[in-house]
């Protein structure tokens, strides 16, 4: 559906961007795109590489736009590309220019930045559980969303409370 919203949950690993995009999408009685990153990487019997950043890519826009066509009124995406640009630049020092093409075409109505305020959550896919580099990670995603030229807001406090935040900036940006 083409009036369709879509909204972005965006931020550091293990700051609940999975969670929220849970709740939205219930609250909302609409659907979320997860994180495909997460499928794909569960299943790769190897460490990745710089090259599935791309597969990963592929994957997470292939199942937003077909997520699109099932969403009612909103579509939560528990990340996008610009998660894989920043963790790309991040490990390889750059950032291959296909994901770069499609960051640019891409358009959304809404991100949802999510804080580092809640407790590290061990998980065999995440790397960096150091505050030095979640507030790091906090700051680049900051810094995209304040340039992207799209409404943003940030969510903190618990899940309740963010679920709270993220409705009320979801109503106040119709």
């Amino acid at each position: 559906m083409s009036d369709c919203k879509k909204i972005v949950i965006i931020g550091p690993e293990s700051t609940g961007k999975s969670t929220l995009s849970n709740m939205l999408a219930a609250s909302l009685k609409s659907i979320f795109v997860p994180e495909f990153a997460r499928t794909y990487l569960e299943q790769l019997p190897r460490q990745y590489v710089e090259q599935d950043l791309i597969t990963i890519a592929q994957g997470q826009l292939f199942s937003e736009d077909s997520m699109l066509l099932q969403a009612n009124q909103y579509l939560i995406c528990d990340t996008d590309l610009y998660v894989i640009k920043v963790w790309s630049e991040h490990k390889y020092h750059r950032c291959d220019s296909w994901i770069l093409q499609q960051i640019a075409k891409r358009k959304y109505d809404l991100y949802l930045l999510t804080d580092i305020d809640i407790p590290w959550q061990d998980d065999p896919l995440r790397e960096h559980p150091d505050t030095a580099m979640r507030q790091y990670f906090f700051a680049q995603y900051q810094d995209i969303v304040i340039n992207s030229g799209i409404p943003f807001y940030i969510v903190q406090g618990s899940p309740e409370e963010r679920l709270h935040a993220a409705l009320s900036a979801i109503h106040h940006s119709n």
